[in-house]
């Protein structure tokens, strides 16, 4: 039976099928059966049941109430017949029910609107969707300032002080650098050794330190004691590369100390400068001496006890082998030199005779007060005396002379476990190579160019000339008489000039027995007493000069 054909009221339980949406939603959406108290009540709304008026006879009630009957049956069928997919919808969106053909406008709009609701959720959520994603996607873009330590512990007068604004400035606010400065390389040295011996390194210890200075003369030592430790991956770095090979042949050196071209890289350079001879033009005019040229000339007999000098024995001993032609790294004296260990130990004791005072400490002071004529000593020393003195030369010897090199190394910390906190256990610092990078920076050459520290960049040993910069030659400053441009020798002398490598264990025992026969030959205990107290004396009479005047 179609519903087309019915004229009676009864035509409305045809609409019935259109709440099966709404039942299906409220099953889905909130998982669970609406109750069947609602639902019979909503059928009743649907159904729009009115009250028959009276019929006339039983017959006709009881063919109505058949009729009825008969409909309400077909409509259970019809609403069981529906397939199974359309009650068992997917929770996070509500099934499409097709449109049927001749349906109601009525219940059309209900599914409209019911639609437009589901629509404007779906539209809702998506749009919460797109902040949270565009949200997350600013807080990736965003970027955050994370500290970072570096400790660092440098030899006094070393590091030119902008350095470290210009390096902290070059890294952000990320960078927390702590600078520590001590007065020599013996105590850094001492320091660290101490430490690791004792394995107690404390977190503000010398040796707890990212990076350290250390001299170049004591680099084989460290090594051979396992007070530093390579410095990871430092062939990759641009820094590595960009060396002179005269630094790469120095600094790569076996787990010994002796160098080595397929050892590991253990330090880097940031300064560096030689040994120099240092004399008063005025005392020389006055009894019409030639100017000092190179080491023979520390040999003239009118310098005899004119002469202070330091006490390092591979500086006292190499000053007489490149005397006799020969190199300061000479690994067999008797082979490689004329006359042997013999001829040289004769030129030595010459030698003791000419130099007043063996005194790494105490030369400059002598030379000061004019005890002395000349000095022989590191540039890093002489330069800062010299430019406070008037009349004074300051010359590399033309035969060459030692280099010495202040570098950068990775003390063995690592190795020690520690449970303090801020005890370096992992490692040195991520901003070690950062730190060498900026050092080794053309741009680093400007303090050493002006004279602010004594020395020269690494990139000043490639033998070429060293221009002065045009800013530089208008400033008036009093000129010190030097064959040194910019801190370094010239590339003729340069090219004659050694760093001092580490020796073998004979030639070391030709020094110690070439040094045993100097302190006989040499000034007595008394004697060089004596000196260092008119030494003393002649300064406190300066001092008390100069407040008196």
């Amino acid at each position: 039976m179609s519903s087309s054909s019915l004229s009676s009221p009864f035509s409305a339980p045809a609409n019935l099928p259109l709440r099966l949406p709404q039942l299906r939603r409220h099953r889905d959406l909130r998982g669970r059966r609406r109750p069947a108290g609602l639902l019979r009540s909503s059928r009743r709304r649907s159904l729009d049941l009115r009250p028959e008026p009276p019929r006339r006879n039983a017959l006709e009630s009881l063919g109505c109430a058949a009729v009825f009957l008969a409909l309400g049956f077909a409509s259970a069928s019809a609403a069981l017949s529906l397939p199974p997919v359309a009650l068992a919808s997917d929770s996070r969106a509500p099934a499409a029910v097709p449109r049927e053909e001749g349906r109601t406008r009525d219940g059309s709009g209900d599914e409209e609107r019911e639609r437009g609701r589901e629509d404007v959720a779906e539209e809702e959520e998506e749009e919460e969707d797109k902040e949270l994603e565009e949200a997350f996607e600013k807080w990736k873009s965003k970027s955050y300032a994370l500290t970072v330590p570096l400790r660092v512990v440098a030899l006094r007068g070393s590091v030119p002080p902008p350095w470290i604004k210009e390096f902290m400035q070059s890294q952000g606010k990320r960078v927390r650098l702590q600078l520590k400065l001590r007065e020599s390389l013996d105590s850094i040295f001492s320091d660290v050794s101490t430490a690791l011996a004792k394995g107690n390194v404390k977190p503000t210890s010398t040796a707890a330190a990212d990076i350290v200075t250390v001299g170049d003369s004591w680099l084989d030592l460290a090594i051979k004691r396992g007070l530093i430790e390579p410095i990871e991956g430092a062939e990759e770095q641009d820094w590595f590369s960009g060396l002179n090979d005269r630094w790469k042949v120095h600094l790569c050196r076996n787990c010994e100390g002796a160098t080595d071209t397929g050892g590991k890289v253990w330090a880097a350079p940031y300064r560096w400068g030689s040994m120099v001879i240092a004399y008063k033009k005025s005392k020389f005019k006055k009894l019409n001496m030639a100017p000092i040229e190179d080491w023979e000339d520390l040999w003239r007999p009118e310098l005899a006890g004119r002469i202070s000098m330091v006490d390092s024995p591979r500086e006292v001993i190499g000053a007489v082998l490149k005397y006799m032609g020969a190199s300061y790294n000479t690994d067999n004296i008797d082979s490689k030199v004329v006359g042997g260990k013999h001829a040289v130990r004769q030129n030595l004791a010459s030698l003791a005779k000419q130099v007043r005072l063996f005194d790494s400490t105490h030369y400059l002071k002598a030379f000061g007060v004019e005890d002395v004529w000349v000095a022989v000593g590191w540039s890093s020393d002489v330069l800062p005396v010299a430019k406070k003195m008037r009349n004074v030369a300051v010359i590399v010897p033309k035969s060459g002379a030692s280099l010495w090199a202040d570098l950068w190394a990775i003390p063995a910390a690592s190795k020690i476990g520690t449970n303090q906190i801020g005890g370096r256990i992992r490692g040195p610092s991520p901003l070690v190579h950062q730190w060498i990078e900026f050092c080794l920076q053309s741009a680093r050459a400007l303090p050493f160019q002006q004279g602010v520290l004594p020395g020269a960049v690494p990139q000043a040993l490639n033998s070429t000339i060293v221009e002065m910069p045009k800013e530089l030659a208008k400033v008036n400053r009093p000129k010190l008489d030097t064959n040194l441009v910019a801190g370094a020798p010239p590339p003729h002398i340069l090219n004659r000039c050694e760093f001092l490598e580490p020796l073998p264990d004979a030639t070391v025992s030709d020094y110690e027995w070439l040094i045993r026969s100097m302190q006989t030959s040499g000034p007595g205990f008394i004697e060089r007493l004596l000196l260092k107290m008119s030494v003393v004396m002649r300064v406190l009479q300066l001092r008390l000069h100069a407040k008196i005047s």
